[in-house]
């Protein structure tokens, strides 16, 4: 027995206040959510996609078309007529084509047979490629980090739908002729608003790729574009009880001269006091600056390749960097001179995690991670696991593990009480196995309540998110939200929050507690993808930076979303 569909008028309500936010009606959402008092309706928070109703619309007229055209033996194929939400419609049929000869003597195809989607052979073109990077030196690196620094043309996750056995044809509604037309969002651009959470800064002129919160200086945010132009911006915070807009004012562009003629921004990072910005980037120049904007330090040590990572130590003194060329490099921020250059991988060296102030560890597309002694130049220990490139390599809070994701589709937790507190040896991995793709980006949970163990994070090229105990390998819960790569994954500082970014243009928060999605933004249609995401939390803020392929930061502030709260 077919289970009822059942459709509700406040389910209805609540997808029309949807379109008149998409649209830009403020006015006509706010008295419709007044009116049927949608703030009390449990559909009120959830998410709907930009322009569900008009898709929603167009699959029941899909099913209209297909009721008025069938005449019990078969579809009406030749009706040239469109159909209309408000018209009656009415049949206009294409007069038969006679078949025309051709030199074989048999009719030719025609268009409809042959469709754009077909090679000729009756099998369907493969999708195109992703795009990779033009300059010889991109060819180089692994295809996870010539995905994040490339203008996002990957393909959409592919998701398996079930089709009834009918003749009801299947139409691609997300198509260019039957998709609705892109309506972005209202965009606050350059201003700060009590009523809507989402800021939008805009002045750089190419992709963002990195952004990140100054640690003692709240309002001070730095990030960095495809253009090597790092901007310093003062992002105040709204007042409470005051109705006027703050308007932002034009950030302090820190332009670099770049070594070659691509130079991607890869890294920013600030000392733990707030003092210095190590910058990284493709032209495998090293450059450190003042929260003033004044160039601090700069070094061409890494000659051979981009720099991946750029990482101060806890004290602020050492400055640890990870470069294509193969080697990890430790400088010196007192004297401003190179501490040492570590030959950690015979490829590419793709990050670098401080264990402590001696030790740190590195990862590398050679499917190794190192464990370095700053007094040593071989590593002091390998650990080996990972059958290919290994992506991030991040230590917990404790310094008692480290965690690890690659492109074998598998995140490991590693012991490392060993090297670090001279315990016993304990050398097998903890193996995560679930995702299909490429996991890309790992985190650890900040805080972790007495009596219950570690939480990690993983998110991959799957679209997916998993949440996983540390210690057992257990998988607590997986989230698919995401239709492409996720490349952004951060907890808020106090572990309440989770919030992840795709190359989908969504930016999703989920309650770590109740593992539940709680709040999501659409950063548009055009050049949509989410690179990486900063969270501060300090004081009465509670904001996200987030680096927007649009060319845009977007400043989230968490206190103006009641669903978060």
């Amino acid at each position: 027995m077919t289970a009822p569909l059942l459709i509700t008028s406040d389910e209805i309500n609540c997808l029309i206040h949807a379109y008149f936010e998409d649209s830009g009606f403020q006015h006509s959402a706010f008295v419709l959510r007044a009116e049927a008092r949608l703030e009390q309706s449990p559909n009120f928070g959830k998410f709907i996609p930009r322009g569900e109703l008009v898709e929603l619309l167009s699959k029941a007229l899909l099913y209209v078309e297909t009721e008025t055209h069938w005449k019990g033996t078969g579809l009406i194929k030749n009706c040239t007529r469109s159909f209309s939400l408000l018209e009656r419609h009415v049949c206009e049929l294409e007069q038969p084509v006679p078949a025309i000869a051709t030199l074989s003597g048999t009719p030719a195809a025609s268009s409809a047979e042959l469709s754009p989607r077909m090679n000729g052979t009756g099998r369907a073109e493969p999708p195109a490629s992703k795009r990779k990077a033009s300059t010889p030196a991109s060819d180089l690196l692994p295809k996870e980090k010539r995905a994040r620094t490339s203008p996002i043309e990957d393909n959409p996750v592919e998701t398996q739908v079930k089709v009834a056995d009918s003749d009801i044809p299947v139409i691609n509604l997300s198509s260019p002729e039957h998709a609705p037309p892109p309506r972005p969002p209202p965009r606050r651009v350059n201003e700060v608003s009590i009523s809507d959470p989402v800021t939008l800064l805009r002045a750089h002129k190419a992709e963002v790729f990195v952004c990140a919160w100054n640690p003692t200086k709240p309002n001070l945010l730095a990030s960095g574009s495809k253009d090597t132009v790092v901007h310093l911006w003062n992002v105040p915070e709204p007042k409470l009880g005051i109705r006027e807009r703050i308007e932002i004012d034009p950030p302090l562009a820190l332009a670099m001269t770049p070594k070659a003629t691509q130079a991607d921004m890869t890294s920013l990072d600030w000392t733990p006091d707030g003092t210095l910005l190590a910058i990284g980037s493709y032209d495998a120049m090293l450059r450190v600056c003042n929260a003033s904007g004044e160039l601090y330090f700069t070094h061409a040590q890494h000659q051979k390749g981009p720099i991946f990572a750029a990482r101060f130590s806890k004290s602020g003194r050492w400055l640890l960097t990870a470069s294509l060329d193969g080697t990890a490099c430790v400088w010196d921020m007192t004297t401003k001179g190179l501490r040492g250059q570590y030959r950690c991988h015979q490829e590419c060296c793709l990050d670098v995690d401080w264990l402590t102030e001696e030790y740190f560890a590195s990862c590398g597309a050679d499917g190794r991670i190192q464990i370095m002694n700053l007094d040593m130049p071989s590593p002091v220990k390998t650990l080996l696991g990972h059958g290919t490139e290994v992506n991030q390599v991040k230590c917990n809070e404790s310094r008692t593990r480290l965690a690890s994701c690659s492109d074998d589709c598998t995140a490991r937790v590693w012991n490392i009480e060993d090297v670090i507190f001279a315990r016993p040896v304990h050398d097998e991995p903890l193996v995560l196995k679930g995702h299909t793709q490429i996991v890309s980006t790992i985190a650890w949970c900040p805080v972790t309540s007495q009596g219950e163990q570690e939480i990690l994070a993983s998110s991959a090229f799957d679209g997916t998110l998993r949440l996983w105990n540390s210690v057992t390998g257990d998988c607590l819960q997986m989230f698919h939200d995401h239709t492409r790569h996720v490349f952004a994954l951060a907890f808020s500082p106090d572990a309440r929050l989770l919030a992840t970014g795709a190359g989908d243009g969504l930016l999703h928060i989920y309650d770590v507690k109740t593992r539940e999605k709680r709040w999501t933004w659409d950063a548009g249609y055009t050049k949509p993808a989410i690179f990486e995401i900063d969270w501060q939390q300090t004081g009465s803020l509670n904001r996200l930076a987030v680096a927007l392929e649009s060319q845009e930061v977007a400043v989230v502030d968490i206190n103006r979303i009641p669903s978060l709260q």
